[in-house]
């Protein structure tokens, strides 16, 4: 299989990968086959809150679970697919047919592109009425056509103050007298964003690049990111739902289907929630200040870290000493991870 133990685990860790091994039979047992994301959605996002398993935990119990042969795994169609071994082949093939239709539409390029603009664009909607900040970036025809077809958007600029980013562009741009520049990138996607994430490292290396404070708003986010860069500066705010364009509103009551995908958390449409327009109008202007202290504080070891010049379990290591005032270079490994979070 695929998964593999990150690390050697504590006894607590144990107990957690045992309820993860018990919540992914019952979920097999009862959805037979089932994508590595709908294991996610059922055991990570949904379930009581004292069973819920972090992804990360999930997949060294589906490692453990793998190697025992109690569960295979089958690839297909960009997906990572699991049953349980004693489950009747027939039975297996036809839930795979009826979710494999499903979870194929889900991958095509152009839904895909419109799904991220989706949440863009609420963002965007959230922003306009706030006065706190300025921001590049814009959607220049949301009242011209439905959302079909992808908006036409004013990219933000490549290059600040004389600091160029390549091809490489941020969502939004946002500049306050205290904070100076902003840099927002919105992730409206499936996967849980973990520090050693591509898109985080991108994101910080960017920020670095121009100086500016870096925001992250995406669906879900596990605690170990909140936990490890929250301190650097990074801003974080969480959805907790997967937008989907008001076109496919159909395909999205299907996603949500407990007997298919099962992606209970999707919402339809571009119009930002209440939480989300919270953050962007009350909460982000009164803790860019202090952000920006913390991203000028931390920035060498994030450059480090974005640039690939050092690896995760140290940067995780010399964040927490940095934080609680010791020596960065004393005793490195005793307090590295548990978990490889790359």
């Amino acid at each position: 299989m695929r998964y593999a133990r990150t690390a050697p685990a504590t006894p607590k860790e144990l107990q957690r990968i045992e309820l993860a091994k018990k919540r992914i039979r019952s979920i097999l047992t009862r959805h037979t086959i089932a994508s590595h994301r709908t294991l996610e959605q059922k055991i990570a996002d949904a379930g009581p809150s004292n069973q819920r398993i972090n992804p990360h935990v999930l997949s060294n119990a589906l490692y453990d679970l793998g190697e025992t042969g109690e569960v295979l795994e089958r690839q297909e169609a960009n997906g990572c697919w699991l049953y349980l071994s004693t489950a009747p082949s027939a039975l297996v093939q036809s839930r795979f047919a009826d979710q494999l239709a499903l979870w194929n539409l889900t991958q095509d390029g152009r839904l895909t592109l419109r799904i991220g603009q989706t949440l863009e664009t609420a963002v965007y909607r959230a922003m306009l009425p706030q006065r706190c900040y300025k921001f590049l970036g814009a959607y220049l025809d949301l009242h011209e056509h439905d959302d079909k077809t992808l908006y036409r958007k004013e990219e933000p600029p490549a290059a600040l103050d004389g600091n160029s980013l390549g091809d490489r562009r941020f969502d939004f741009v946002l500049a306050t007298s205290i904070a100076g520049w902003v840099g927002v990138e919105v992730k409206n996607k499936r996967e849980w964003m973990y520090p050693g994430n591509k898109d985080i490292r991108d994101l910080l290396a960017k920020s670095l690049t121009v100086d500016a404070v870096p925001v992250l708003i995406a669906r879900r986010i596990p605690f170990v990111t909140f936990r490890l860069l929250s301190p650097c500066g990074l801003i974080i705010h969480q959805t907790y739902n997967q937008l989907y364009p008001w076109s496919e509103m159909d395909l999205a009551a299907k996603l949500r289907e407990k007997t298919l995908l099962g992606y209970h958390d999707i919402r339809v449409g571009n119009d930002p929630d209440e939480r989300l327009k919270k953050f962007l109008v009350t909460n982000l202007p009164k803790i860019l200040p202090a952000a920006r202290s913390r991203f000028e504080e931390h920035r060498d070891l994030l450059e480090a870290y974005a640039r690939g010049n050092m690896p995760y379990k140290e940067f995780a290591a010399r964040i927490r000493r940095r934080q609680k005032g010791v020596d960065e270079d004393h005793d490195l490994e005793e307090e590295g991870d548990d978990f490889n979070y790359e």
